[in-house]
């Protein structure tokens, strides 16, 4: 049996509406946010990939989902490249809490109850992750990961979260 592959998942996809430019692309000492995030989830994964709005992941079933679209695009890429699960953490996270990624990593599914993007997802979830956003009004990370039973990791700490250029400037 080959032993757990974990791609980390930068989701930034949305439309940052509120920032007003895609704030993914948007500097934070000199680096974009979206590799902030990157570097949070490089020493837990196996890999780590940005998914944005013009990248290899696309969103599923398709666009506009928030995102769920965006962690059903990733487990579905990740499970066509052999991986078994996959790290989220969201483009406008530049900080976590120390400790917060490695516990997740350690199981999935598992997800951060104040902040449910971040979460460790299992790849053979995919299909039933579209068939939960076909199916279901509740189109939210939160009510994924509790309809899937998934580990709910507090974060013990603050986690920044970046929606606009003034919650930037406040870092």
């Amino acid at each position: 049996m080959s032993p757990p592959r974990i791609l980390g998942v930068v989701l930034a996809g949305g439309r940052s509406s509120r920032f007003g430019s895609d704030k993914a692309q948007a500097l934070l000492a000199g680096r974009r946010l979206a590799d902030h995030a990157r570097a949070l989830l490089r020493p837990h994964v196996d890999d780590a990939v940005v998914a944005d709005r013009d990248g290899l992941i696309r969103d599923l079933p398709g666009p506009d989902l928030g995102p769920l679209g965006g962690i059903a695009g990733a487990l579905h890429h990740a499970a066509g490249l052999g991986y078994t699960s996959v790290l989220t953490i969201a483009c406008d996270v530049p900080a976590l809490p120390d400790g917060l990624l490695a516990a997740l990593a350690r199981r999935a599914p598992a997800f951060c109850p104040d902040a449910p993007v971040l979460g460790h997802w299992e790849t053979a979830s995919a299909a039933a992750l579209l068939a939960h956003i076909e199916s279901s009004s509740r189109r939210s990370v939160r009510g994924w990961a509790e309809a899937i039973g998934a580990l709910p990791i507090p974060a013990h700490g603050i986690i920044p979260n970046i929606n606009t250029p003034e919650d930037m400037a406040a870092l």
